[in-house]
């Protein structure tokens, strides 16, 4: 069993490559912005090893550059990551049966690419095959926080302060693909803009909580259309 298990660790570690070099320049990134959003190297590294999540942790670093408070950063990346329920419930399906330890061990590293790794993979998943992936990617995600963290330390400072800019241009970058690929992005991404606008601006809210209430009311709202759509649609087809 021990034999079997190292050498689905190699796999997993053959499979996790790829991730790996595609974590770099993404950790690269959050360590230099985490250097000018004002945290230390600890408490860089510190976030990647406990977090492990990279639209999170960049989030994390626009609302602490905003001064919003702890509760209100930890109920914005919890809804962000629901979908980690779902990941977690289709790849249990796939993996061999094991210990709930062994399980809940692995499932810390699940992200959008290790799951995507996982369950498109032949056959069922061994936990060895899963740490083995999950360790490289691991690895990558949370040493190359601390170096860019290092790099962003040597550059000027006045270099460091306008690089604050870079993480919307980086939250920009990654939603334009997605409201190409969906309508439903774009009304979601405007319907969540509006929403915070009234709430900030009439003075509703605190900034924090205006983007935790303006998440959750579009998300529900778009829902809720579409569901309504796509039973007009079933109505239709009956008659």
């Amino acid at each position: 069993m021990a034999i079997k298990q190292t050498s689905e660790f190699k796999k997993g570690l053959q499979a996790g490559i790829s991730i790996g070099i595609g974590y770099l320049p993404i950790a690269l990134t959050f360590g230099l912005l985490a250097k000018t959003t004002g945290l230390t190297l600890g408490e860089t590294v510190l976030m990647s090893l406990m977090v492990f999540a990279g639209a999170s942790q960049y989030i994390s670093l626009s609302l602490l550059a905003q001064g919003i408070g702890l509760f209100e950063i930890v109920l914005t990346t919890f809804i962000v990551n629901i979908r980690h329920f779902l990941m977690s419930a289709s790849l249990n399906e796939k993996a061999e049966e094991d210990s709930a330890a062994h399980k809940m061990l692995y499932s810390f590293g699940i992200t959008d690419e290790t799951f995507s790794v996982a369950a498109t993979r032949e056959g069922t998943v061994s936990t060895g095959y899963m740490l083995g992936l999950i360790f490289i990617s691991y690895s990558s995600w949370v040493i190359n926080s601390g170096i860019g963290f290092l790099i962003g330390a040597g550059l000027p400072q006045t270099l460091q302060e306008s690089m604050s800019v870079a993480l919307y241009a980086m939250f920009i970058g990654l939603l334009v693909p997605s409201m190409k690929k969906s309508v439903k992005v774009v009304f979601l991404s405007v319907i969540a803009a509006a929403f915070n606008s009234i709430f900030t601006l009439a003075g509703l809210m605190s900034t924090g909580w205006a983007i935790v209430a303006a998440t959750l009311l579009s998300a529900v709202l778009v829902e809720w259309v579409e569901t309504v759509k796509n039973s007009g649609k079933v109505t239709k087809a009956d008659e």
